[in-house]
């Protein structure tokens, strides 16, 4: 009788509870140039955490706005996977019962197949199985090993049906040699996994769930795994995880796939003294990457949590992470605690993804996307990191600690929403070579490094401790709405360019100290307002602008200290005079603290601004005309 996972079980056949799999990858083509920031990513470093080595991926990744995960992944090593492999005949099975320092195999359930027994060899506690084929195994081997090694072609298909394996020198499970394997996780079975605390220094084979080989895991069982020694899920070509629970708990590694990592459904879950999930094929650029498509994964490492020397793309997962401790923890200069971290590109394209890292809790040697899904990073260092290029079109982004939030050469905004919250800087567009000094548009201490910010859409939000929107060379914003709650003290400025700030659409309120206070390019395509006040105004304050006809054409509701507003939109006209009221009350929020609408009738006339005129920093680095 044919089996297949995808229908129901017919009379006297057995179901493992497998799912029948209809996630494909195909490859991502790395091309010559970045085109976002305009930039190739070449000879990209990856750390492999906490081990100290190294390696890496020359490439680059053209992306743009019709990038999506599918793009990103389709000229990448294509998977094995096959829906061929999920089906079976139970006449084919053959049954191996372990039993402590033994095993046996059980012919008279084996049907058709006991002919082929010759293929399984069992020596004391070692069962080593030779060819291709189905094989169920249950009961306990208390120091022992199951070994696969498959010269032929077809697929190893290995049924864990309660079973539990330990060993004292070595992997529990190997696949030392096949054409592809798969681990089946029978319906309701529990299985367990776990090796030696110390492997031999020239052991290929060290982690408890070895496979030089392509290997799948699927099934509805669960499988708990141990790597006492070192990783605790290895396979040095591609790991696919279809389904299952799996619980992983490592020294080192928890699930590393050499040539690819595939998450297509399931619960995983990791805790992991190195890296949580893995793929660390440094010498092809369409392999060494992570899939993350389905299922719900829980990482907690004390090195990176999902690391990918390529690609890291998020599609449709459940994903959280911890990295070294979390974002209040502290981790030696010699580890790499990143949440999700790729050497070439990261893309989020759905699903669901909350970190907590020491280091960044999402980081690009390359380039970041994020197109949609929910995002929620909390770092000790920047929220999200990518060395060339960081843009984020859609979804909900929300950094709730940081020392700088959104941090790359060129960063750009085109839809979504996105929160950030800073120690240090909002945005910081820096290549890491320009030294950051205060200034702005319109009169930047500083020259024009060539990094950029570009706001065409969505709706940003900013609370930073240092500078709120700040570019080493230029920023664009032509849409969208960017509110920027900025610094209390006067070394720092709600915004701060060092090029040109070109304004010609979309709405802008930042507010901060008034030391380093910066506006807009004067006649940049959309006006503006810069308003001063005498004095330090206090958080909860209520500013009111008015126009000569008397309506309110913004109001504000400051959640910190503050001493200047910039504030712009398409319902100003340049050169108008308009009056500034602080108290009374708000109405219609545009977005977070920005209203359409208020009552000044109880509120202060401060004073009077021009459309137009720049801010002035009252310690010199205010931005003027140029």
């Amino acid at each position: 009788m044919k089996k297949s996972p995808a229908a129901p079980s017919a009379p006297g056949t057995r179901r493992f509870g497998v799912q029948a799999c209809t996630y494909r990858v195909l490859p991502f083509l790395v091309t010559a140039a970045l085109l976002t920031g305009c930039t190739a990513v070449a000879g990209a470093t990856e750390s492999t955490g906490s081990s100290g080595t190294s390696a890496s991926a020359t490439a680059a990744v053209a992306v743009d706005t019709s990038t999506t995960a599918a793009e990103v992944l389709a000229a990448n090593q294509q998977t094995h996977d096959d829906a061929a492999d999920y089906e079976w005949d139970d006449a084919d099975v053959v049954a191996i019962t372990l039993d402590g320092d033994s095993a046996s195999i059980d012919t008279a359930t084996a049907g058709s197949a006991s002919e082929d027994t010759g293929a399984v060899t069992i020596s004391g506690s070692t069962v080593t199985i030779t060819a291709a084929g189905t094989y169920e195994l249950s009961g306990t081997i208390d120091d022992g090993q199951i070994v696969l090694s498959s010269a032929g072609e077809g697929t190893v298909r290995l049924i864990l049906n309660g079973v539990e394996v330990s060993n004292s020198t070595g992997a529990a499970l190997v696949v030392s040699e096949a054409d592809e394997a798969m681990i089946v996780l029978a319906a309701g079975s529990s299985n367990s996994l776990s090796d030696t605390d110390s492997h031999a220094e020239d052991a290929d084979a060290n982690a408890a769930l070895y496979s030089a080989a392509d290997l799948t895991i699927t099934g509805t069982g669960s499988l708990d795994v141990t790597g006492n020694g070192n990783d605790g899920i290895t396979s040095t070509d591609g790991l696919i995880i279809n389904s299952g629970t799996i619980t992983v708990t490592a020294v080192d590694d928890g699930i590393r796939g050499k040539d690819y990592l595939v998450v297509d459904g399931g619960t995983v879950t990791v805790t992991a003294g190195g890296d949580g999930l893995k793929s660390d094929h440094a010498e092809d650029v369409t392999r060494g990457y992570i899939s993350l498509t389905g299922g719900t994964i829980d990482v907690t490492a004390a090195g990176d949590g999902v690391q990918a020397v390529t690609d890291v793309v998020l599609s449709g997962a459940d994903v959280t992470v911890q990295s070294g401790g979390g974002h209040t923890a502290t981790v030696s200069d010699d580890v790499s605690a990143k949440g999700l971290k790729s050497g070439v590109v990261t893309v989020v394209d759905g699903g669901t993804l909350s970190v907590d890292a020491a280091d960044d809790a999402l980081h690009s040697d390359g380039t970041v996307r994020i197109a949609s899904g929910e995002v929620t990073l909390a770092a000790g260092d920047d929220g999200v990191h990518a060395d060339t290029a960081l843009d984020i079109i859609g979804g909900s982004t929300t950094v709730t600690s940081s020392y700088e939030g959104l941090e790359s050469t060129a960063i750009s905004i085109g839809g979504g929403t996105v929160s950030v919250t800073a120690s240090d800087d909002g945005l910081n567009a820096s290549s890491g070579s320009t030294t950051t000094a205060q200034g702005g548009g319109g009169g930047g201490m500083d020259s024009d490094g060539g990094e950029t910010i570009t706001i065409t859409g969505g709706s940003t939000v900013i609370d930073a401790g240092g500078d709120g929107f700040d570019s080493n060379g230029s920023a664009t914003m032509s849409g969208g709405t960017l509110v920027v709650n900025g610094p209390t003290n006067d070394g720092n400025g709600a915004l701060d360019v060092n090029g040109t700030f070109t304004l010609t659409g979309g709405t802008l309120l930042a507010a901060g100290s008034a030391g380093m206070a910066v506006s807009p390019e004067t006649g940049s395509g959309q006006t503006f307002v810069a308003i001063s006040f005498d004095s330090v105004q206090d958080a909860g304050s209520t500013v009111q602008l008015v126009d000569g006809s008397g309506v309110v054409v913004m109001a504000f509701e400051s959640i910190k200290d503050f001493q200047s507003v910039v504030f712009s939109s398409d319902e100003l006209s340049d050169g108008g005079t308009y009056t500034v009221y602080v108290g009374g009350t708000a109405s219609g929020e545009i977005a977070d603290g920005v209203y359409a609408d208020g009552d000044y009738s109880a509120a202060t006339n401060a004073t009077t601004v021009t459309a137009g005129v720049a801010a002035t920093g009252t310690m010199g680095g205010g931005g003027g005309p140029r």
